[in-house]
């Protein structure tokens, strides 16, 4: 089969590869589309420590099951499919009460076990999630980063009056904005510094900003940070409410120095958020397949052939991109000439 191998920093390529072979448990999936994370820009710059080459990376992704294991009994070929690429052990306490994110035995498809920048990807048949017909494989493909943001607004507990805070424009910022709306918020501010993803949030019905001059400290009651470095960090704690939530979901930096005194002094509540449970997963995929959420106007197609010049698009500048999927199809109508134009 055809892969693409993350094989040291800023270096990928094509190459074949045996088939994998699905164990009982295991459903072998044709995979029709995969998306490029944020994670994995970070790791093919090699700031990743999840990601050591060799490796198939490709968490995000949908597809056809071509293959069953011999203990496989609810999914059959033919099957369309997406996955919740986080494996856990099911058995433990964390996964038996909802919490299977922080399972002790995790492994991510794509990091820790070959993912789907390839033509086949074999995953645990619990994982894998029937796609409804008018759910198209695109959408399928999103149920992960999406599932990320229903997460971190299932932290927040937030509720319709709240005012919310974004720091981050990137898709899982998109994400969270749009699962915000869901829940009912209509005050919802996102910060970024690039004008043209900022379009995007105006689209969807968010406030866009380059900055946060125009407000004062503690003008919101919640905040997201989807970015991850020292500066947005701190502008969460400076900008919530004495008594209000953060979320810290992205991963740049690992230390930050933070005034944690004001944070005790103003009871503020901050969360860590890593991944989704299946709660989180399976309620992504209702809301996609109801229509609550769309990014696919801002989603482009590419060949896996051309992973590599993606993810050189998606550093050097994304433009009016909210995600680039990567297909097996060698022609994909509009795909490269949009990357071209916005380089």
């Amino acid at each position: 089969m055809k892969a693409l191998i993350y094989e040291g920093p800023e270096l990928m390529n094509m190459r074949e590869l045996p088939i994998p072979s699905p164990r009982p448990g295991e459903v072998l999936i044709r995979v029709e589309r995969v998306g490029i994370c944020g994670s994995e820009l970070s790791g093919y710059l090699g700031h990743n420590s999840l990601r050591k080459p060799p490796l198939i990376m490709g968490h995000e992704f949908a597809g056809m099951v071509a293959k069953t294991g011999s203990d496989v009994a609810k999914l059959k070929s033919g099957d369309r499919v997406t996955v919740n690429p986080l494996i856990t052990c099911g058995e433990c306490r964390y996964c038996t009460t909802g919490s299977a994110q922080l399972c002790a035995e995790r492994s991510l498809v794509g990091a820790h076990r070959p993912g789907a920048f390839a033509e086949y990807v074999a995953v645990p048949e619990k994982n894998v999630y029937l796609l409804e017909d008018h759910v198209s494989f695109d959408e399928g493909a999103l149920a992960e980063p999406f599932a990320v943001a229903v997460h971190l607004c299932r932290l927040l507990q937030l509720a319709p009056t709240d005012r919310l805070l974004i720091l981050g424009a990137g898709p899982i910022g998109l994400f969270t904005l749009q699962a915000a709306q869901v829940y009912g918020l209509k005050n919802i501010v996102v910060v970024d510094l690039n004008e043209e993803r900022l379009e995007i949030v105006e689209e969807l019905g968010g406030i866009s900003k380059t900055s946060l001059r125009d407000y004062e400290a503690g003008s919101f009651d919640a905040a997201v940070d989807a970015v991850g470095v020292e500066v947005t960090r701190l502008q969460c704690l400076e900008y919530v409410r004495p008594g209000g939530s953060i979320v810290f979901s992205g991963l740049h930096q690992n230390e930050t120095n933070l005034p944690v005194n004001d944070a005790i002094r103003n009871e503020i509540k901050m969360f860590g958020a890593f991944s989704n449970s299946p709660l989180d997963f399976e309620t992504a995929l209702q809301w996609i397949s109801e229509g609550r959420v769309n990014l696919l106007p801002w989603t482009i197609h590419a060949p896996l052939e051309e992973g590599s010049v993606c993810f050189e698009k998606l550093i050097s500048g994304p433009g009016k991109v909210a995600k680039i999927m990567l297909t097996l199809q060698k022609q994909v109508e509009g795909s490269m000439n949009l990357l071209t134009q916005k380089a």
